[in-house]
Protein backbone atom coordinates (compact mmCIF):
# COMPACT_ATOMS: atom_id res chain seq x y z
CA UNK A 1 0.00 0.00 0.00
CA UNK A 2 1.49 3.34 -1.09
CA UNK A 3 0.56 5.99 1.68
CA UNK A 4 0.25 9.73 0.57
CA UNK A 5 3.43 11.64 2.05
CA UNK A 6 2.68 12.77 5.56
CA UNK A 7 1.43 16.62 5.67
CA UNK A 8 0.29 16.96 9.34
CA UNK A 9 3.74 17.44 11.30
CA UNK A 10 4.43 18.91 14.87
CA UNK A 11 6.01 21.28 12.82
CA UNK A 12 3.07 22.08 10.83
CA UNK A 13 0.88 22.67 14.07
CA UNK A 14 3.46 24.96 15.43
CA UNK A 15 3.28 27.08 12.82
CA UNK A 16 -0.53 26.98 12.21
CA UNK A 17 -0.81 27.91 15.95
CA UNK A 18 1.31 30.85 15.72
CA UNK A 19 -1.09 31.87 13.49
CA UNK A 20 -4.41 30.85 15.45
CA UNK A 21 -2.78 33.12 17.61
CA UNK A 22 -1.71 36.20 15.49
CA UNK A 23 -5.33 36.24 13.68
CA UNK A 24 -7.00 36.18 16.80
CA UNK A 25 -4.98 39.48 17.53
CA UNK A 26 -6.50 40.74 14.59
CA UNK A 27 -10.07 39.26 15.02
CA UNK A 28 -10.74 40.69 17.98
CA UNK A 29 -10.58 44.48 16.37
CA UNK A 30 -12.28 43.59 13.08
CA UNK A 31 -15.53 44.41 14.34
CA UNK A 32 -14.61 47.31 16.67
CA UNK A 33 -12.47 49.56 14.85
CA UNK A 34 -15.82 50.67 12.19
CA UNK A 35 -17.41 51.44 15.50
CA UNK A 36 -14.80 53.04 17.04
CA UNK A 37 -14.35 55.04 14.51
CA UNK A 38 -17.74 56.30 14.11
CA UNK A 39 -18.60 56.61 17.90
CA UNK A 40 -15.79 57.15 19.71
CA UNK A 41 -13.96 59.65 17.18
CA UNK A 42 -17.16 61.12 15.02
CA UNK A 43 -15.84 59.78 11.88
CA UNK A 44 -18.24 59.00 8.62
CA UNK A 45 -18.71 56.40 6.46
CA UNK A 46 -15.68 57.49 4.72
CA UNK A 47 -13.09 57.82 7.61
CA UNK A 48 -14.36 54.11 8.23
CA UNK A 49 -13.58 52.82 5.23
CA UNK A 50 -9.83 54.29 5.24
CA UNK A 51 -8.83 53.17 8.65
CA UNK A 52 -10.31 49.77 8.01
CA UNK A 53 -8.36 50.13 4.66
CA UNK A 54 -5.10 51.89 5.52
CA UNK A 55 -3.97 48.78 7.66
CA UNK A 56 -3.43 46.54 3.84
CA UNK A 57 -2.14 49.86 2.43
CA UNK A 58 1.05 49.48 4.84
CA UNK A 59 1.20 46.07 4.13
CA UNK A 60 1.06 45.89 0.43
CA UNK A 61 3.82 48.10 0.18
CA UNK A 62 5.85 45.61 2.27
CA UNK A 63 4.52 42.30 1.11
CA UNK A 64 7.09 42.21 -2.42
CA UNK A 65 10.24 42.59 0.08
CA UNK A 66 9.58 40.62 2.61
CA UNK A 67 8.93 37.57 0.38
CA UNK A 68 12.35 38.39 -1.07
CA UNK A 69 13.78 38.83 2.25
CA UNK A 70 11.87 35.31 3.40
CA UNK A 71 13.69 33.63 0.24
CA UNK A 72 17.09 35.11 1.00
CA UNK A 73 17.51 35.20 4.55
CA UNK A 74 14.95 32.46 5.83
CA UNK A 75 10.91 33.14 6.92
CA UNK A 76 11.14 32.23 10.87
CA UNK A 77 12.94 35.94 11.10
CA UNK A 78 9.44 37.72 9.35
CA UNK A 79 7.24 35.41 11.23
CA UNK A 80 8.45 36.89 14.72
CA UNK A 81 9.63 40.41 13.62
CA UNK A 82 6.12 40.74 12.20
CA UNK A 83 4.30 39.82 14.90
CA UNK A 84 5.88 41.91 17.40
CA UNK A 85 5.55 44.82 14.97
CA UNK A 86 1.46 44.31 14.87
CA UNK A 87 1.26 44.02 18.78
CA UNK A 88 3.40 47.37 19.73
CA UNK A 89 1.11 48.62 17.05
CA UNK A 90 -2.21 47.35 18.59
CA UNK A 91 -0.76 48.74 21.94
CA UNK A 92 -0.65 52.13 19.98
CA UNK A 93 -4.49 52.39 19.79
CA UNK A 94 -4.94 53.20 22.94
CA UNK A 95 -3.13 56.31 22.43
CA UNK A 96 -5.26 57.21 19.35
CA UNK A 97 -7.34 60.05 20.23
CA UNK A 98 -8.58 60.91 16.15
CA UNK A 99 -8.92 59.33 13.22
CA UNK A 100 -5.69 60.61 11.86
CA UNK A 101 -3.91 58.63 14.49
CA UNK A 102 -5.58 55.74 14.26
CA UNK A 103 -4.69 56.02 10.63
CA UNK A 104 -1.15 55.27 11.55
CA UNK A 105 -1.35 52.99 14.20
CA UNK A 106 -3.39 50.65 11.43
CA UNK A 107 -0.85 51.48 9.15
CA UNK A 108 2.35 50.29 10.94
CA UNK A 109 0.19 46.90 12.06
CA UNK A 110 0.42 46.49 8.16
CA UNK A 111 3.48 46.73 7.73
CA UNK A 112 3.94 44.02 10.45
CA UNK A 113 1.33 42.06 9.28
CA UNK A 114 2.85 42.12 5.58
CA UNK A 115 6.08 39.94 7.07
CA UNK A 116 4.28 37.70 9.68
CA UNK A 117 2.04 36.28 6.62
CA UNK A 118 4.61 35.96 3.51
CA UNK A 119 6.96 34.61 6.51
CA UNK A 120 4.34 32.03 7.67
CA UNK A 121 2.04 31.29 4.54
CA UNK A 122 5.39 30.39 2.86
CA UNK A 123 6.62 28.35 5.93
CA UNK A 124 3.66 26.06 5.30
CA UNK A 125 4.11 25.88 1.92
CA UNK A 126 7.69 24.60 2.31
CA UNK A 127 6.37 21.98 4.57
CA UNK A 128 4.24 20.67 2.46
CA UNK A 129 5.02 17.81 -0.09
CA UNK A 130 4.07 19.40 -3.70
CA UNK A 131 0.84 17.05 -4.16
CA UNK A 132 -0.54 18.11 -1.16
CA UNK A 133 0.07 22.14 -1.69
CA UNK A 134 -3.51 22.70 -1.99
CA UNK A 135 -4.70 20.65 1.41
CA UNK A 136 -1.81 22.27 2.90
CA UNK A 137 -2.75 25.93 2.36
CA UNK A 138 -6.61 24.86 3.34
CA UNK A 139 -5.37 24.12 6.71
CA UNK A 140 -2.91 26.69 7.09
CA UNK A 141 -6.38 28.72 6.14
CA UNK A 142 -7.73 27.17 9.94
CA UNK A 143 -5.66 29.94 11.58
CA UNK A 144 -6.78 33.07 9.53
CA UNK A 145 -10.69 31.97 9.51
CA UNK A 146 -10.06 30.79 13.12
CA UNK A 147 -9.48 34.70 13.80
CA UNK A 148 -12.43 35.74 12.01
CA UNK A 149 -14.72 32.79 13.64
CA UNK A 150 -13.94 33.88 17.55
CA UNK A 151 -12.04 36.92 17.17
CA UNK A 152 -15.08 39.40 17.19
CA UNK A 153 -16.54 37.47 19.49
CA UNK A 154 -14.14 38.04 22.27
CA UNK A 155 -13.21 41.50 21.24
CA UNK A 156 -17.15 42.67 21.43
CA UNK A 157 -17.10 41.10 25.15
CA UNK A 158 -13.82 42.38 26.08
CA UNK A 159 -15.57 45.80 24.65
CA UNK A 160 -18.88 45.90 26.41
CA UNK A 161 -17.25 44.68 29.40
CA UNK A 162 -14.30 46.58 29.90
CA UNK A 163 -13.70 49.38 26.96
CA UNK A 164 -11.97 50.33 24.32
CA UNK A 165 -8.23 50.24 26.00
CA UNK A 166 -8.73 46.89 27.55
CA UNK A 167 -9.50 45.44 23.86
CA UNK A 168 -6.41 46.81 22.18
CA UNK A 169 -4.47 45.19 24.67
CA UNK A 170 -6.20 41.98 24.38
CA UNK A 171 -5.20 41.89 21.13
CA UNK A 172 -1.54 43.04 21.34
CA UNK A 173 -1.35 39.90 23.86
CA UNK A 174 -2.17 37.58 21.26
CA UNK A 175 0.07 38.85 19.00
CA UNK A 176 2.89 38.62 21.59
CA UNK A 177 1.73 34.92 21.88
CA UNK A 178 1.89 34.33 18.28
CA UNK A 179 5.60 35.81 18.54
CA UNK A 180 7.20 33.53 21.19
CA UNK A 181 5.24 30.50 19.08
CA UNK A 182 7.04 32.15 15.80
CA UNK A 183 10.44 31.43 17.77
CA UNK A 184 10.00 27.70 17.95
CA UNK A 185 9.66 26.82 14.25
CA UNK A 186 12.25 26.03 12.46
CA UNK A 187 13.22 26.80 8.98
CA UNK A 188 12.99 23.97 6.50
CA UNK A 189 16.49 23.04 4.69
CA UNK A 190 16.72 24.63 1.51
CA UNK A 191 19.91 24.84 -1.00
CA UNK A 192 21.86 28.19 -0.84
CA UNK A 193 21.14 30.03 -3.61
CA UNK A 194 23.76 32.39 -5.59
CA UNK A 195 23.12 34.92 -8.22
CA UNK A 196 21.08 38.05 -7.85
CA UNK A 197 17.83 38.27 -6.27
CA UNK A 198 14.13 37.26 -7.70
CA UNK A 199 12.55 40.22 -8.58
CA UNK A 200 10.21 41.81 -5.86
CA UNK A 201 7.20 41.37 -8.30
CA UNK A 202 6.85 37.26 -9.40
CA UNK A 203 4.86 37.41 -12.99
CA UNK A 204 3.56 34.33 -12.79
CA UNK A 205 1.81 35.01 -9.43
CA UNK A 206 -0.03 38.52 -11.64
CA UNK A 207 -2.94 36.70 -13.19
CA UNK A 208 -4.29 35.04 -9.63
CA UNK A 209 -3.58 38.23 -8.10
CA UNK A 210 -5.66 40.29 -10.04
CA UNK A 211 -8.20 37.61 -9.91
CA UNK A 212 -7.76 37.37 -5.83
CA UNK A 213 -8.32 41.48 -5.81
CA UNK A 214 -11.49 41.25 -7.82
CA UNK A 215 -13.01 38.68 -5.37
CA UNK A 216 -11.47 40.05 -2.47
CA UNK A 217 -13.15 43.58 -2.77
CA UNK A 218 -16.25 42.32 -1.60
CA UNK A 219 -14.07 40.99 1.85
CA UNK A 220 -13.77 44.91 2.33
CA UNK A 221 -17.54 45.61 2.13
CA UNK A 222 -17.74 42.92 4.90
CA UNK A 223 -15.66 43.67 6.91
CA UNK A 224 -16.19 47.50 7.46
CA UNK A 225 -19.71 47.86 6.55
CA UNK A 226 -21.54 44.69 7.95
CA UNK A 227 -20.83 45.94 12.22
CA UNK A 228 -22.90 49.34 11.13
CA UNK A 229 -25.15 47.78 9.02
CA UNK A 230 -26.00 45.18 11.09
CA UNK A 231 -27.76 47.55 13.24
CA UNK A 232 -29.65 49.26 10.75
CA UNK A 233 -31.48 46.24 10.19
CA UNK A 234 -31.86 44.95 13.71
CA UNK A 235 -28.87 42.44 14.05
CA UNK A 236 -27.43 44.19 16.90
CA UNK A 237 -25.10 41.04 17.80
CA UNK A 238 -22.89 41.73 14.72
CA UNK A 239 -20.11 39.60 16.24
CA UNK A 240 -22.35 36.48 15.46
CA UNK A 241 -22.37 37.24 11.84
CA UNK A 242 -18.54 37.06 11.76
CA UNK A 243 -18.51 34.03 14.20
CA UNK A 244 -21.24 32.09 11.56
CA UNK A 245 -18.98 33.44 8.88
CA UNK A 246 -15.64 31.93 10.43
CA UNK A 247 -16.96 28.67 11.51
CA UNK A 248 -18.46 27.96 8.24
CA UNK A 249 -15.01 28.47 6.33
CA UNK A 250 -13.40 26.14 8.84
CA UNK A 251 -15.90 23.96 8.08
CA UNK A 252 -15.09 24.21 4.44
CA UNK A 253 -11.30 24.30 4.78
CA UNK A 254 -11.27 21.35 7.46
CA UNK A 255 -13.62 18.77 5.59
CA UNK A 256 -13.27 20.25 2.36
CA UNK A 257 -9.62 20.65 2.24
CA UNK A 258 -8.66 18.17 -0.63
CA UNK A 259 -11.21 20.27 -2.80
CA UNK A 260 -8.89 22.79 -4.13
CA UNK A 261 -6.39 20.07 -5.70
CA UNK A 262 -8.87 17.89 -7.00
CA UNK A 263 -11.32 20.52 -8.76
CA UNK A 264 -8.11 22.17 -9.07
CA UNK A 265 -7.37 26.00 -8.77
CA UNK A 266 -9.25 27.22 -11.76
CA UNK A 267 -12.63 25.31 -10.68
CA UNK A 268 -11.96 26.02 -7.46
CA UNK A 269 -11.57 29.79 -7.86
CA UNK A 270 -14.74 30.13 -9.98
CA UNK A 271 -16.84 28.59 -7.38
CA UNK A 272 -15.69 31.47 -4.90
CA UNK A 273 -15.82 34.08 -7.45
CA UNK A 274 -19.54 32.98 -8.29
CA UNK A 275 -20.68 32.47 -4.49
CA UNK A 276 -19.13 35.92 -3.32
CA UNK A 277 -20.86 37.87 -6.15
CA UNK A 278 -24.35 36.01 -5.45
CA UNK A 279 -23.72 36.52 -1.44
CA UNK A 280 -22.94 40.49 -1.52
CA UNK A 281 -25.57 40.55 -3.93
CA UNK A 282 -28.51 39.14 -1.67
CA UNK A 283 -26.90 41.56 0.89
CA UNK A 284 -27.47 44.03 -1.19
CA UNK A 285 -31.06 43.80 -2.50
CA UNK A 286 -32.46 42.01 0.72
CA UNK A 287 -32.59 44.68 3.45
CA UNK A 288 -33.36 42.57 6.22
CA UNK A 289 -31.70 40.40 8.66
CA UNK A 290 -32.41 37.09 7.26
CA UNK A 291 -31.71 38.94 3.95
CA UNK A 292 -27.88 39.72 5.67
CA UNK A 293 -27.71 36.19 7.64
CA UNK A 294 -28.58 34.21 4.39
CA UNK A 295 -25.76 37.10 2.11
CA UNK A 296 -22.72 36.14 4.68
CA UNK A 297 -23.65 32.10 4.44
CA UNK A 298 -23.48 32.14 0.88
CA UNK A 299 -20.49 34.47 0.71
CA UNK A 300 -18.68 32.37 3.59
CA UNK A 301 -18.70 29.57 0.74
CA UNK A 302 -16.88 31.75 -2.00
CA UNK A 303 -14.36 32.62 0.71
CA UNK A 304 -13.38 29.30 1.64
CA UNK A 305 -12.23 28.76 -1.85
CA UNK A 306 -10.98 31.84 -2.60
CA UNK A 307 -7.38 32.10 -1.12
CA UNK A 308 -6.57 28.56 -1.65
CA UNK A 309 -7.30 28.31 -5.21
CA UNK A 310 -5.78 31.69 -6.36
CA UNK A 311 -2.42 31.01 -3.77
CA UNK A 312 -2.54 27.33 -5.22
CA UNK A 313 -2.82 28.91 -8.89
CA UNK A 314 0.34 31.49 -8.21
CA UNK A 315 2.59 28.88 -6.87
CA UNK A 316 2.22 26.44 -10.16
CA UNK A 317 5.78 26.21 -10.99
CA UNK A 318 7.65 27.93 -8.14
CA UNK A 319 10.84 26.67 -6.67
CA UNK A 320 12.37 26.92 -3.10
CA UNK A 321 14.08 30.27 -3.99
CA UNK A 322 10.48 31.93 -5.65
CA UNK A 323 8.51 30.51 -3.59
CA UNK A 324 8.37 33.70 -1.29
CA UNK A 325 8.11 36.14 -3.96
CA UNK A 326 5.28 34.23 -5.56
CA UNK A 327 3.44 34.50 -2.05
CA UNK A 328 4.40 38.05 -1.49
CA UNK A 329 3.75 38.82 -4.33
CA UNK A 330 0.15 37.28 -4.17
CA UNK A 331 -0.42 38.90 -0.85
CA UNK A 332 0.14 42.16 -1.75
CA UNK A 333 -2.89 41.70 -4.25
CA UNK A 334 -4.81 40.70 -1.54
CA UNK A 335 -3.59 43.62 0.56
CA UNK A 336 -4.32 46.04 -2.56
CA UNK A 337 -8.06 44.20 -2.47
CA UNK A 338 -8.58 45.83 1.12
CA UNK A 339 -6.97 48.92 0.77
CA UNK A 340 -8.18 49.84 -2.40
CA UNK A 341 -11.55 48.12 -1.98
CA UNK A 342 -12.17 49.65 1.13
CA UNK A 343 -12.09 52.74 -0.67
CA UNK A 344 -14.15 52.06 -3.06
CA UNK A 345 -16.72 50.74 -0.84
CA UNK A 346 -16.20 53.68 1.63
CA UNK A 347 -16.81 56.06 -1.30
CA UNK A 348 -19.99 53.71 -2.23
CA UNK A 349 -21.00 53.99 0.94
CA UNK A 350 -20.99 57.69 1.09
CA UNK A 351 -22.73 58.03 -2.08
CA UNK A 352 -25.91 55.44 -1.46
CA UNK A 353 -25.37 53.76 1.69
CA UNK A 354 -23.92 50.51 2.97
CA UNK A 355 -25.50 48.07 0.28
CA UNK A 356 -24.10 50.25 -2.23
CA UNK A 357 -21.06 49.00 -0.64
CA UNK A 358 -22.27 45.60 -1.26
CA UNK A 359 -23.09 45.56 -4.74
CA UNK A 360 -20.09 46.98 -5.50
CA UNK A 361 -18.37 43.48 -3.77
CA UNK A 362 -20.62 41.67 -6.04
CA UNK A 363 -19.38 43.15 -8.95
CA UNK A 364 -16.21 42.92 -8.33
CA UNK A 365 -16.02 39.79 -7.88
CA UNK A 366 -18.25 39.02 -10.92
CA UNK A 367 -15.11 41.29 -13.01
CA UNK A 368 -13.23 38.40 -11.14
CA UNK A 369 -15.04 35.65 -12.82
CA UNK A 370 -14.20 37.31 -16.60
CA UNK A 371 -10.69 38.39 -15.82
CA UNK A 372 -10.10 34.46 -14.78
CA UNK A 373 -11.28 32.73 -17.61
CA UNK A 374 -10.68 35.08 -20.45
CA UNK A 375 -6.73 36.12 -19.60
CA UNK A 376 -5.41 34.06 -15.98
CA UNK A 377 -6.64 30.11 -17.61
CA UNK A 378 -4.56 30.57 -20.88
CA UNK A 379 -1.69 32.42 -19.52
CA UNK A 380 -1.33 29.51 -17.48
CA UNK A 381 -1.56 27.26 -20.08
CA UNK A 382 1.03 29.07 -22.22
CA UNK A 383 3.14 28.98 -19.46
CA UNK A 384 2.74 24.88 -18.96
CA UNK A 385 3.58 24.29 -22.50
CA UNK A 386 6.76 26.86 -22.00
CA UNK A 387 8.03 24.79 -19.25
CA UNK A 388 7.75 21.26 -20.91
CA UNK A 389 9.08 22.77 -24.53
Amino acid sequence: MTGRPRLVTPRFVLVVAAGVCYFLALGVVLPEVPRYVKGELGGGSLAVGIAVGVLFVGAVLVRPLAGRIGDRRGRKALIVSGALVVAVSLLGYSLADSVGALVVARFCTGLGEAAFFVGAATMITDLAPVQRRGEAISYWSIAVYSGFAFGPIIGERVQDTWGYTTLWFVAAGFAFASAALGCATREVERVAREGPPQPLINRRALGPGAVLFSGLVATAAFGAFVPLYGEDVGFTDVAVMFTVFGLLVLGVRIFGARLPDVLGASRAGTVALVATAAGMGVMAVWASAVGLMTGVVVFAIGSAFMYPAMLLMALEGSTEADRGSAVGTISSCFDLSQGVGALLVGVAAAAAGYRAAFATGAVAAAVGVVVLWRWVVPRLARARLADRA
